[in-house]
Formats: structure tokens, C-alpha cells, sequence
């Protein structure tokens, strides 16, 4: 009962949230939505019990969805555990949930000297990628070029110029954001790679 009752208010937060959001006064939201002023008022302030066919036409009047309106607030939609993923050299967290971040996918990870590298490990694709240097020195290999990027550093570049990312004079955890094509290159490529 308490958890209905919680959801319940969470409900009505949202509608208030997402009607004040788009600067409509209750008239406003009223009038899209077919219902008395006094109406929405007593649902936004919990004076009226919420049903179903009020909630049809508020959520297509707000420009959302009755499943976005009504979803869980459980602690699974945020909190994520990360299991870690390991290669050579490369231990990977995946921060993100699958398709978050308009198809971006952020990571964490850990880059020892182990890692291979040389012109046989560079990737190049389509798109931009970011990272964030948290603790080492990562040795960013950007075409021709190599580039140290220390702690507390971020680096920012084309991924159409050959890259790679390695550690410099021992371990470097970065905090990076690749998109759906960078992603692909760095964190399925071992997937891709015949066995060792």
C-alpha cells in the first residue's frame, strides 16, 4: 500500500513537473487535456484519487507517454553494476545501460603497459570520441603523433585518424564516451579477434 502510495505521488509530481516545465498554467493543461481546471489541480495536489482516463489524455496533452508517466521509481532504472570485462591489458566497466545517451556508451578503464600496441592495433571509424584521464598517464597514438594526456586531462579527436589509447609509465584508468560506431571498434574488437 505504501509503495502504491508513493508511486501515486510521484505520478502527480510528474505531471505538475512536466506541465510547469513547458510554462502552462493549469488552464493550459487543462484545456489540451479536456479536464476542469479544479480538476487538475486536486490530481496535482493529491485531492483527488488519479484514474486511468484522466491519465490518457494528460500524458498525450504533456507530450509523454502513459508508461513514462506511470513507470517505477525502483533503484534498478538507476543504479548500475558494473561487471568488469578483461583482455589484455584492458579491464573495462561499462557505466551506461544499453542505448543510454542517445546510442552513446560510457566506460571506465584501466589500461596497463600490458596492452598491445603498434600500427596493428589502431582503429579508425566514423565519429568523435572523449576521454578523461582519472588516475597514470594515457599515451593517446593519434596518426602519426603521440600525445601524453596526465591525470585530471581530457582529450578530445576524430576517430577518423588512426588511433589508440595506451598507458604510459605504468597503469592509466580513463573515463571515456564513445558513440555507437566507437564502441563497436573498442569494446567488441576483441570479441572480433580470433583467440590468442
Amino acid at each position: 500500500m505504501t509503495q502504491e502510495l508513493g508511486l501515486d505521488g510521484v505520478i502527480r509530481q510528474r505531471i505538475r513537473g512536466l506541465r510547469l516545465a513547458r510554462g502552462w498554467s493549469l488552464d493550459a493543461l487543462a484545456a489540451r487535456c479536456f479536464l476542469s481546471p479544479s480538476t487538475l489541480s486536486r490530481i496535482e495536489t493529491g485531492h483527488r484519487r488519479i484514474a486511468l482516463d484522466q491519465l490518457v489524455p494528460i500524458a498525450r496533452a504533456l507530450g509523454t507517454t502513459l508508461d513514462q508517466l506511470v513507470e517505477s521509481v525502483d533503484d534498478e532504472d538507476v543504479v548500475i553494476r558494473p561487471m568488469p570485462e578483461h583482455t589484455r591489458g584492458l579491464t573495462t566497466w561499462l557505466l551506461s545501460r544499453e542505448r543510454a545517451l542517445h546510442g552513446a556508451t560510457v566506460a571506465k578503464m584501466r589500461i596497463t603497459p600490458e596492452r598491445p600496441a603498434g600500427p596493428e592495433h589502431v582503429c579508425v571509424h566514423p565519429g568523435h570520441e572523449w576521454f578523461t584521464v582519472l588516475s597514470g598517464t594515457a599515451r593517446l597514438q593519434l596518426g602519426e603523433r603521440t600525445i601524453l594526456i596526465e591525470a585530471g586531462a581530457a582529450a578530445e579527436f576524430s576517430t577518423m585518424v588512426p588511433h589508440s589509447i595506451g598507458a604510459h609509465d605504468g597503469p592509466v584508468e580513463i573515463l571515456t564516451i564513445f558513440d555507437h560506431d566507437g564502441e563497436r571498434a573498442h569494446l567488441h574488437a576483441a570479441d572480433d579477434a580470433p583467440p590468442a
